[in-house]
């Protein structure tokens, strides 16, 4: 009855079957540790950065510290600073008073 019901099947089950029995008969090879050589690259830790002179910090902390703080809008010492501009646009009082302007 067997051969019945396997002849009563789509040439497509047939396949599918071959498929399968041969999926399930697939073992793969063995994974050796030696495998992953050639495809990845060995680790190496990157070099610690060098540290900073301390000398070099204290002279450069003296530095900024000296350093005069430059504000916007603030000129320094002895400069004449150019008159601040206004960025808002007013609206023309002639323009307001006018009837059917809104």
């Amino acid at each position: 009855m067997d051969q019945v019901t396997r002849a009563s099947r789509s040439p497509g089950d047939l396949v599918q079957d071959l498929y399968l029995k041969e999926l399930r008969a697939y073992k793969p090879p063995p994974i050796k540790p030696s495998d992953s050589e050639g495809h990845v690259q060995k680790f190496s830790a990157p070099k610690p950065p060098q540290s900073p002179d301390e000398s070099d910090i204290a002279k450069d902390l003296k530095v900024y510290e000296d350093q005069q703080v430059e504000l916007e809008g603030q000129t320094a010492t002895g400069e004449a600073g150019a008159p601040e501009e206004s960025w808002f646009e007013e609206e023309d009082e002639d323009e307001e008073s006018a009837p059917g302007s809104h």
